[in-house]
C-alpha cells in the first residue's frame, strides 16, 4: 500500500461507450487490476457507489470534466480517486476520453486545492514581475480572473500599490521590494498602506515575499501572500496618536502652548487641519462661561488659540489672537450649546471593496453615534472632504471647540475616527484647564507680590536708587524673592533684599510678613546683625505656630534669606549682615571692586547661631548691587563664574542706574528661567560737611542755654530762621534730657539733610519714653511737645550708648543742596 500512495497519475483509455480500451501500469499500481481484468469492460464496474453523472462513457464528445469518485481495489477495499476526463478525437471523430486518475489525498492535488481556496490572495510572478499564477482570493482582491492576469507586470495592474500614504516615512515601493527579492533572493516581510481604486478607505496588508527557486537553486519566480489588516492597522495608529497625545499634550502650564500641542499631535497623522477655539475667559485664566448663558440660537464668539494644516507650523495666527465667530445655527455653535460631537462628510462614503473591511466596521452605522455623520455637500466647495467638531470640556466646563478636518486624504472619516478626535480632544481640554487655573493661581500671587513689594522709592539722600523685579517664566510659579528701601534716622538709609524658599502663595504671603518684620525692626533702628537675630525669632516663632490638632506646621518662611545693609551719608561707612543671603558687590568709582569681610550666617529659621556685621567706608559715588539667586541662576556656569559675569557687566560706573539695570536683566537672565529674580542697584552720596554741625555739651544744666545758642546760629546759618523757633525749643528739651538722665559724653549733631535733623547722644543705654502729664503735673510735657512740633523722633542705641533724634520738615522750596 505504501507503493500504492506513491504512485503518480494513472492514466486509462475510455472508448466512447465507456469501456476500457487502455489500462496503464501505474493504473494497476493503484488499483490493483491489470489491463487483463479492465480492457474491455466499462469503467463504472470499477466504482463502488453508482457513477456520478458526467462519468467517462456518459461525457460528451469533447468535454472536459473532473470529480472525485470512490473506485473498487482489487482486494475489495475502497480507493478514492480524482477522475479527470479529457476527450479524445481523430480524423472520423470522437474516439472516446483520457482518464487521468490521482489517489484523492495525495499531497500535490490537496496543496494544489489549499492554495486555491486560501483566504490569503496568493501570487506568483516571473523575475520581470508578469502574472504566472493567483489564487480565487487574490483574483476577487484584483477585480481579475486569472486568464486576464496573465503576462501582465504587476505594477500595470495595480499601480496604487506603489502610491503610498506616508510619503515622510520613505518607505520603498512594494514593487520594488518585490524586485529586489527576485533579485537578491532574500525574503522580505512588510506592511503596505494604500487606497485602492475607487475606495473611500485606505487599506493596510501585512505581506511577505519570497523567492521560487529551481533543483538547482536558481529563483526562477518571486511569489507573495497579502492579508488585509486594516481595522489592526489603523487600531495601532490611533493608540500610537494617542499615546504621543498623552507625553506631547500638556507639557506646558500655558493655555497656548497646550493648544499648540493639540494642533502638532493631530497633523499629519490625523487630519490635515486643526483649528483651536477658546473662549475668552479661558485664554486670560478666569472661569469659563456657563452654557446656559447661550441662548439656542445664538452666534458664539471665540479666540483662534492654535492652528496647523499640513505643510504649515503649527501655532496661532500672527500678532493678537484671532477672533472667531461661529454663527448661530452652525454645527461648531450647536456643538458649543449641546456638548455633542458632530461629523460632516462631503459625500456618502462607499463602502469600500471587501478587501477594506477594517475602516468598513466603524463605517457601518450601527457605529455612529445618534446623528452622525452628516452629508453637507457644501464642505467640497471649502476643499475638505470631512470634518469633526468636537467641544472642549473638562471637570464640567466649557472651554471652546476643536475643529478636526480632511482636504488631501480622501478617506472618509469613521467612527472610530470620532472616538480618537474626541479621546484627544478631552486630553488637551484637562490640560488646557489646568493652564488656566495655574494661570489663575499665577496671576494671583504675582498681584499678591506686586502689592508687598515697594511701589515706588522712598524720598532720601543718602543713595541713587534703582531696581528690578521679574517673575519666573510662565512654567514657574511666583517666588518669594524681595527688595526695600528704608530711611533711617541720621540721614541714613537701610537698603534690604531677601528670598524666601518656595514658590506659590505661600511664598508671597511669607515674603510679605518678612517684609513688613524687616520694616518694623528698622524702624527701631537696630545694627543690622542684631536686626537678623530679632528677624530669625520671628520665623522661628512663625515657623512653631499650632495647627488645630496640636501639631506644629511650618510656614512658608522657614528657610528664608536676607541681606540688611546700612549706609550713612555722613560717615560714608557702610554697615552689612547676612542671613544666608548672597553679598552685595560694591564697586568704588575707580572701578575696583571691594570685598565685603563678612561672612554670611545661616539662613533665617535654623535658630541659635550668630549674625556677624561688617563696616567699611566707601568713596562717594560707590556702587552697590544687592541680588537674589535667580539673577544668577545657570546649568552651565557655576556661582562664581556668574558673579564674575556680574562684576564685569557692573562696570560701567558712567551708566545711568535704570539703564545699568536693564543691561544686567538683558545679560544675566535667560530666556526660559524657572525662578524670579531681584536687583537693588544702589550710587552713594556723601553729605557735605558744612551740612553737618556738632558740639560737645558738658553735663551742667547751664550748658543747656549755649546748646540752644548753638542750633539758633546753626539754623541761620543754614538759611532756615523760619525753623529756628522750633529747633530752639526741641534743642532745650532734648538737652535737658541728656543731662539730667544720661551720662557724658553728651553730643549734640544738627544735620541738614532733606529734612533738618536734631541728634543728642550720651552714653546711657536708658531710652526715654512719653508720657502723659497730667492737669497739675509739673514735667512730662517735654517729648510730647517734641513729638508735636516734628516730624518725628526715636531713639537708636549703639555700640556705647544712645542717640535720640527727631527730624523737622524744611520750609517750601528748600532743599539739601541750598545753603
Amino acid at each position: 500500500m505504501a507503493a500504492e500512495r506513491d504512485v503518480p497519475t494513472a492514466v486509462v483509455v475510455v472508448d466512447p461507450d465507456g469501456l476500457v480500451s487502455g489500462w496503464s501500469e501505474e493504473a494497476r499500481l493503484l488499483l490493483g487490476w491489470t489491463a487483463h481484468d479492465t480492457v474491455g469492460r466499462p469503467l463504472a464496474d470499477l466504482t463502488v457507489d453508482p457513477p456520478p453523472s458526467g462519468f467517462p462513457g456518459g461525457y460528451g464528445a469533447g468535454s472536459d470534466a473532473s470529480g472525485v469518485v470512490a473506485l473498487r481495489h482489487l482486494d475489495g477495499s475502497r480507493v478514492e480517486v480524482l477522475v479527470t476526463a479529457h476527450p479524445l478525437t481523430g480524423s472520423d471523430g470522437a474516439l472516446g476520453h483520457a482518464v487521468t486518475v490521482q489517489r484523492w489525498g495525495r499531497r500535490p492535488v490537496i496543496a494544489d486545492l489549499a492554495f486555491e481556496q486560501c483566504p490569503f490572495a496568493l501570487g506568483v510572478y516571473d523575475p520581470d514581475l508578469r502574472f504566472l499564477w493567483i489564487n480565487a482570493s487574490s483574483g476577487r482582491v484584483i477585480a481579475h480572473s486569472e486568464e486576464q492576469l496573465l503576462g501582465k507586470r504587476y505594477r500595470e495592474v495595480l499601480p496604487e500599490v506603489d502610491r503610498t500614504l506616508f510619503p515622510e516615512r520613505d518607505d520603498k515601493p512594494y514593487t520594488d521590494k518585490l524586485s529586489e527579492v527576485a533579485r537578491t533572493g532574500e525574503p522580505a516581510r512588510l506592511m503596505t498602506v494604500f487606497r485602492p481604486r475607487g475606495s473611500n478607505y485606505a487599506t493596510a496588508w501585512a505581506t511577505s515575499i519570497w523567492p521560487v527557486r529551481d533543483a538547482e537553486g536558481r529563483v526562477r519566480a518571486v511569489a507573495n501572500w497579502g492579508f488585509d489588516m486594516s481595522a489592526e492597522y489603523w487600531a495601532r495608529q490611533r493608540l500610537l496618536i494617542l499615546n504621543e497625545a498623552g507625553g506631547g499634550i500638556g507639557r506646558t502650564l500655558d493655555v497656548i502652548d497646550t493648544a499648540r500641542e493639540l494642533a502638532a499631535t493631530s497633523v499629519p497623522r490625523f487630519v490635515d487641519h486643526v483649528g483651536v477655539d477658546l473662549f475668552d475667559e479661558v485664554m486670560r485664566g478666569e472661569e469659563p462661561p456657563s452654557v446656559s448663558a447661550f441662548a439656542p440660537g445664538e452666534a458664539i464668539g471665540l479666540s483662534r488659540a492654535a492652528q496647523a494644516s499640513v505643510g504649515d507650523d503649527t501655532g496661532p495666527p500672527p500678532g493678537p489672537t484671532a477672533r472667531v465667530t461661529h454663527p448661530a445655527g452652525s454645527v461648531a455653535a450647536r456643538c458649543v450649546i449641546t456638548g455633542r460631537s458632530a461629523v460632516e462628510l462631503a459625500a456618502e462614503p462607499g463602502e469600500g471593496g471587501e478587501w477594506a473591511f477594517g475602516p468598513g466596521l466603524a463605517a457601518d452605522p450601527a457605529h455612529w453615534p445618534p446623528g452622525n455623520p452628516v452629508i453637507d455637500e457644501s464642505l467640497a466647495a471649502e476643499g475638505l472632504t470631512g470634518r469633526i467638531t468636537v467641544p472642549l470640556r473638562a471637570r464640567g466646563a466649557l472651554l471652546g471647540v476643536v475643529t478636526f478636518s480632511r482636504s488631501r486624504r480622501p478617506e472618509a472619516f469613521t467612527a472610530d475616527d470620532l472616538i480618537l478626535a474626541e479621546e484627544l480632544t478631552a486630553k488637551a481640554a484637562v490640560a488646557i484647564d489646568n493652564a488656566r487655573r495655574y494661570s489663575h493661581e499665577r496671576t494671583t500671587a504675582l498681584t499678591l507680590q506686586r502689592s508687598l513689594l515697594p511701589q515706588g522709592l522712598p524720598n532720601q539722600e543718602a543713595v541713587d536708587v534703582a531696581f528690578r523685579y521679574l517673575p519666573g517664566g510662565a512654567g514657574a510659579e511666583v517666588g518669594g524673592d524681595w527688595f526695600d528701601v528704608i530711611p533711617l534716622s541720621g540721614a541714613r538709609v537701610a537698603l534690604v533684599v531677601g528670598d524666601v524658599v518656595g514658590h506659590g502663595l505661600h511664598a508671597s504671603a511669607g515674603m510679605g510678613r518678612l517684609r513688613t518684620a524687616v520694616r518694623t525692626l528698622a524702624d527701631v533702628d537696630l545694627p543690622p546683625d542684631e536686626l537678623l537675630t530679632h528677624l530669625d525669632d520671628l520665623v522661628l516663632h512663625l515657623g512653631g505656630d499650632l495647627r488645630p490638632d496640636g501639631h506644629f506646621q511650618p510656614t512658608g518662611e522657614s528657610g528664608a534669606t536676607c541681606l540688611y545693609a546700612v549706609y550713612d551719608p555722613v560717615s560714608r561707612r557702610l554697615t552689612v549682615a547676612s542671613a544666608g543671603h548672597p553679598l552685595p558687590l560694591v564697586i568704588a568709582p575707580d572701578g575696583t571692586a571691594t570685598p565685603v569681610p563678612v561672612h554670611p550666617g545661616p539662613p533665617l529659621g535654623i535658630g541659635g547661631l550668630p549674625f556677624e556685621s561688617a563696616e567699611l567706608e566707601l568713596p562717594e559715588g560707590s556702587l552697590l548691587a544687592l541680588y537674589t539667586d535667580g539673577l544668577l541662576e545657570s546649568r552651565e556656569r557655576d556661582v562664581d563664574e556668574r558673579v564674575a559675569e556680574l562684576r564685569r557687566v557692573l562696570d560701567h560706573s558712567a551708566t545711568s542706574l535704570e539703564a545699568l539695570c536693564d543691561t544686567v536683566i538683558d545679560v544675566m537672565l535667560p530666556e526660559r528661567r524657572t525662578d524670579d529674580a531681584a536687583l537693588l542697584l544702589a550710587r552713594t552720596h556723601a553729605l557735605a560737611r558744612h551740612h553737618v554741625a556738632d558740639w560737645e555739651v558738658s553735663p551742667d544744666p547751664g550748658q543747656v542755654p549755649l546748646a540752644r545758642k548753638f542750633a539758633v546760629e546753626q539754623v541761620d546759618a543754614w538759611g532756615l530762621e523760619e525753623a529756628a523757633f522750633v529747633t530752639e525749643l526741641v534743642v532745650s528739651e532734648l538737652v535737658t534730657n541728656a543731662i539730667r538722665y544720661g551720662e557724658p559724653p553728651i553730643r549734640l549733631r544738627l544735620i541738614r539733610d532733606s529734612s533738618l535733623i536734631c541728634e543728642v547722644s550720651d552714653s546711657s543705654s536708658t531710652a526715654p519714653h512719653l508720657r502723659r502729664a497730667r492737669a497739675f503735673d509739673e514735667g512730662g510735657r517735654g517729648l510730647l511737645l517734641v513729638a508735636q512740633l516734628t516730624q518725628g523722633w526715636g531713639a537708636r542705641h549703639t555700640a556705647d550708648g544712645k542717640t535720640i533724634w527727631c527730624a523737622q520738615a524744611l520750609p517750601q522750596g528748600r532743599d539739601a543742596t541750598d545753603g
